[in-house]
């Protein structure tokens, strides 16, 4: 068989079916959605990197301490609903979701309408997103949201499909490993870190999946998944000129809206009010 001595497969063709394996291997779903998922990195590597560009966040920041109010509601919602995510994924024998996770949630002084949260639990809220959110119940609905994104682990999923781009296909798998400075320079731009912004961002998706995700874990928590709804009315009402960065790639206010109250048949089915 004389062809045996060329190579009649290419370098490309090989790598690409080397991915399409290693993707195959590292297939997931999604808790709540059952979506399938990619995930090629390591995650506890990613979570070492979201530790320390959190600390870095942190460190250019004014926090609001814990005996001011807003921060303590900020901190006793966090408390509620990871109390009642953690007892969904134990109760669903799903908690490798939680390997890893060490929930810090901090409220920044800072007129950014914005919050966001990095793998492993560690999550943001910006003063300037609380009058959106109006009361405890709009926290809840955006701290349901940003949670979700842990849990679904879609830092991994959107970091996977950067790297794939970023690396031309090479092996996804040992990426982080074979190269640190390129993965940590990739998380650093996905992420914002050190540039004020710190928000992923994440495919329409991802979002509508959060939004799903967040207000049936609000609801597990006791809060009226209802309040997910003015939160995006609110947001609706500041107008396209005014409308934060962050949400430049997320599915419009009106959307969202018209989904929640689609989802909303089903996070009212675990709603037990507190």
């Amino acid at each position: 068989m004389k062809y045996l001595n060329k190579p009649f497969l290419s370098t490309a063709l090989l790598l690409g079916i080397a991915l399409m394996l290693s993707g195959l291997l590292s297939c997931d779903r999604v808790p709540i959605t059952g979506r399938k998922q990619l995930s090629l990195i390591n995650e506890s590597e990613l979570i070492g990197m979201a530790q320390s560009n959190y600390a870095e966040v942190l460190q250019q920041s004014q926090i609001v301490t814990t005996d001011q109010p807003d921060a303590q509601v900020i901190q006793r919602v966090g408390k509620r609903i990871t109390a009642a995510v953690e007892a969904f994924l134990k109760e669903n024998d799903l908690e490798d979701r939680m390997q890893g996770v060490n929930w810090e949630i901090n409220l920044i002084a800072s007129d950014q309408i914005n919050a966001w949260a990095m793998p492993g639990g560690k999550v943001a809220f910006y003063t300037g997103i609380l009058p959106i959110a109006q009361d405890e119940g709009g926290i809840a609905a955006i701290m349901g949201h940003e949670i979700a994104h842990v849990i679904a682990r879609h830092g991994n999923e959107r970091m996977s499909q950067q790297l794939a781009a970023e690396l031309g296909g090479a092996a996804l798998s040992a990426a982080v490993s074979d190269q640190p400075e390129e993965t940590q320079q990739l998380f650093r731009v996905a992420y914002g870190a050190g540039a004020g912004l710190t928000t992923l961002k994440y495919s329409r998706t991802h979002e509508t999946e959060a939004d799903k995700m967040g207000i049936i874990f609000m609801a597990m928590a006791g809060y009226d998944p209802e309040a997910s709804i003015g939160v995006w009315q609110r947001m609706a009402a500041l107008g396209s000129s005014n409308t934060p960065g962050f949400l430049s790639t997320h599915p419009s206010s009106e959307q969202r809206i018209r989904d929640l109250q689609a989802f909303m048949p089903e996070a009212k089915k675990v709603f037990r009010p507190q």
